[in-house]
């Protein structure tokens, strides 16, 4: 669970003390005030920009200097006096000259000095009251200029270097979310793994952050938009996106709030946002039965927070889409090839969200020819390839992980993913038509860049074949330690063996003690209690 910051934007037309900006939070991307060309550049006076002078709680105003070239400055301050100043010419973007009357400026981020001045501002001596745990949300940084062309400054405006705003918009918010992404670094020494959300994106953006689909209503047809739009994101590259739960503008009925709620469960950025007028759509306002049901679905999420912490690590390492339609894994299957209300989770969980009102079932098509998925609610094995026609109800979220997988979940309920660090595991082993079934697990500290700078990870690899479940580790060179341990084993489609044994290193078999529930055929092996950094076996016989 993470703790977002909003940023908004401020000008010289309202620079005021908002309580957003009283309670330590800060602008995204400062904007100042300018004249055109040819017009005097006086400063204004403080008060016509505070109303008092230091303001208190103020974090950016703009400032005016005198210079041969039409500039606009910006100036930091803290409760007492001003920390910083930019004022030096080409450090915003400027109008050509005739453009007419006052306009609004921005930094130029295309300018390698400015976005370095902007990253320094995140240091802890500048940016007050700040912690470790800082995150941090760019938002309407296009830039967003709501009484300009296109909702965005000029095309003629001028960059470093001499280049127009046509041709070089989408790199503009791209620069932002580096400049800030960069400044969090700075401000850890290198240590710390950023966290910025930004509005704006362009190729490469998933370098430094996450995305959204930007501001949504509350419709179903926009709901169920927000998978192909993660889908065709993911497919270029950047992963971490999701959709607005509920929709931004408009206000949800119950069922569409609990159906996206049940949606953003399974997509890579979940987070509920909307806009202030809205009416309030907190999940226990809404009776009940749809809070349980809201619950249910967060619970979801977070008990495969291991997986998906896993496949983020794949992603890292290999730029394989997080969220990916099922042709990346099925390209020989042409059924698949035009599928986009479900998806893939890794190459492991397969999920078809309820995406139409009032719907009473959907059609979920099952790909791999000779191979079995397994209801990840009910545990019933299904063959594949198949289009299975699924009952549902307002609970339903149809999910089914794949025979020859296995999934790590973190099952006990706790209040936040924090608390959930050391708790233990369960494997969930599908196997497959053949009896086998793989998987692996990526641990570290979760927060710092020490998994590279000093290998401090676990990558555990788990495999079941020939009755044996295996756990070895899927890179040496790594090494950290975690309390964390197995509590649970469940395997899918297995038989009821007759006793089961756990096996360590230099230790004396152990026997396990197992449940076995021969209509859905699964097994479940109680507390194996094995550290989760250690090597291990447990046999069937």
């Amino acid at each position: 669970m993470m703790r977002m910051t909003w940023l908004p934007w401020t000008t010289a037309s309202t620079c005021t003390t908002s309580p957003a900006m009283s309670s330590g939070w800060t602008s995204s991307t400062p904007m100042a005030s300018a004249t055109s060309p040819g017009t005097p550049t006086s400063s204004p006076s403080p008060a016509t920009c505070w109303g008092a002078w230091p303001p208190r709680d103020a974090k950016w105003c703009p400032s005016w200097t005198h210079t041969s070239r039409w500039t606009a400055g910006i100036r930091s301050t803290t409760r007492s006096a001003p920390v910083a100043s930019m004022s030096r010419p080409r450090m915003a973007v400027t109008m050509k000259a005739g453009a007419g009357q006052a306009r609004l400026a921005t930094p130029d981020f295309t300018n390698p000095e400015m976005r370095a001045w902007w990253a320094s501002m995140f240091s802890y001596d500048h940016y007050e009251a700040s912690m470790e745990n800082l995150y941090i949300w760019n938002d309407m940084n296009e830039p967003s200029v709501f009484n300009g062309p296109e909702v965005t400054m000029y095309k003629d405006a001028l960059h470093q270097g001499g280049w127009e705003h046509r041709d070089l918009h989408n790199l503009y918010g791209f620069y932002v979310q580096m400049a800030t992404a960069q400044g969090l670094e700075q401000r850890s020494g290198g240590l710390e793994r950023p966290f910025v959300l930004s509005r704006a994106f362009f190729a490469g953006s998933q370098r430094y952050g996450a995305v959204w689909t930007g501001d949504n209503a509350a419709e179903w047809d926009h709901m169920k938009i927000s998978i192909p739009m993660c889908l065709s994101l993911a497919l270029v590259g950047i992963s971490f996106c999701g959709a607005d739960v509920g929709g931004f503008f408009k206000s949800p009925d119950a069922e569409l709030l609990v159906r996206w709620y049940q949606v953003g469960a399974y997509q890579p950025f979940y987070r509920a946002h909307a806009h202030l007028d809205t009416v309030r759509r907190e999940p226990w306002l809404f009776g009940e039965e749809n809070k349980a049901l809201i619950r249910a679905a967060i619970r979801q999420r977070y008990a495969l927070l291991p997986y998906w912490y896993t496949t983020f690590y794949h992603s890292y390492r290999s730029g394989q889409p997080v969220m990916r339609p099922l042709w990346v894994e099925y390209s020989d299957d042409v059924t698949t090839f035009s599928i986009d209300d479900q998806f893939l989770i890794g190459n492991a969980l397969l999920v078809h969200p309820v995406t139409e009102q009032g719907a009473h079932g959907v059609q979920v098509y099952l790909p791999g020819k000779g191979e079995v998925w397994y209801d990840v609610h009910s545990h019933q094995k299904h063959h594949a390839p198949q289009t299975l026609y699924v009952p549902v109800t307002m609970s339903s979220i149809p999910v089914y992980q794949r025979g020859g997988s296995i999934v790590p979940r973190k099952e006990r309920v706790r209040r936040s993913s924090d608390c959930m660090y050391h708790d233990p595991y369960t494997l969930y082993v599908a196997l497959s038509p053949q009896g086998t079934a793989e998987g692996d697990l990526f641990i570290d500290d979760g927060h710092t860049y020490n998994f590279e700078i000093k290998a401090q990870y676990l990558h555990r690899h788990f495999s079941f074949a020939s009755n044996t479940l295996t756990a070895r580790s899927a890179d040496s060179k790594g090494i950290f330690e975690s309390p964390a341990w197995i509590e649970r084993v469940v395997i899918l489609g297995a038989g009821k063996p007759a006793a089961v044994f756990l096996r360590q290193p230099g230790m004396a078999e152990t026997r396990l003690d197992f449940q076995h529930e021969p209509e859905t055929s699964v097994l479940t092996l109680r507390k194996p209690g094995v550290n989760i950094g250690a090597n291990w076996s447990i046999s069937l016989r």
